[in-house]
């Protein structure tokens, strides 16, 4: 009997390269994913699976749409996106964290005026300063959010720190860590629930390679 064919989507970049690595200790064949050149949707060979390479906002997509089971992503994109499936594994690789920095030697906290943050990520910085009851203007930026307390556009940021390397060579520190992040397995609801023995296979599979 045929396997029930399962999609999984990946962030591309890092996580993709260690989620590669994960199924590879996990038994399966990844040559066509090694060997993938320009190409977005691969298969593992004999075990009815596709995988699909997305940026992670999109893998979140197409999980929560249904057109892809499973999907392999950052906390990061989960905090600041949010959605309808279920988070079934921390998969530790991919660890970073976010944290709130300031220009090296200043004091986010003092004084009465509200702070202006600047950060890539919005959502985890309103809920970061609301569970603290503190109000602040939120800033979004795009590109380097370490430019912004540089150039007097806020008084700190909210940004993913990994070594804090860039942080430091623009003379920026750490003051507070916001949250811990790591690539997450996710699954779609609906799929759960029509493909559980299928899904469970291949989740049991990496969980005991993790």
């Amino acid at each position: 009997m045929e396997k029930k064919k399962i999609r999984i989507a990946l962030t591309k970049g890092r996580i993709e390269n260690k989620a590669v690595d994960l199924l590879e200790k996990s038994g399966y064949d990844v040559t066509d994913l090694r060997e993938k050149g320009r190409r977005l949707i691969l298969t593992i060979p004999n075990e009815n699976i596709e995988v699909v390479l997305a940026k992670a906002a999109d893998v979140i997509t197409y999980v929560e749409h249904g057109v892809c089971d499973l999907g392999v992503v950052g906390k990061d994109t989960i905090m600041e996106h949010g959605g309808k499936f279920h988070e079934i594994a921390d998969l530790g690789f991919g660890k970073c964290k976010f944290a709130l920095a300031v220009k090296k030697g200043t004091d986010f906290y003092s004084g009465y005026g509200v702070k202006t943050v600047a950060t890539k990520y919005p959502e985890v910085t309103r809920n970061f300063f609301e569970n603290k009851g503190i109000d602040v203007d939120i800033v979004k930026i795009e590109g380097s959010v370490e430019l912004a307390p540089l150039v007097s556009l806020s008084d700190g940021i909210v940004d993913i720190v990994e070594t804090g390397t860039t942080l430091k060579e623009n003379g920026l520190e750490v003051v507070e860590d916001v949250a811990p992040v790591s690539a997450r397995l996710i699954a779609n609801t609906v799929s759960i629930k029509l493909k559980q023995e299928r899904i469970l296979e291949i989740v049991n599979l990496i969980k005991e390679n993790l």
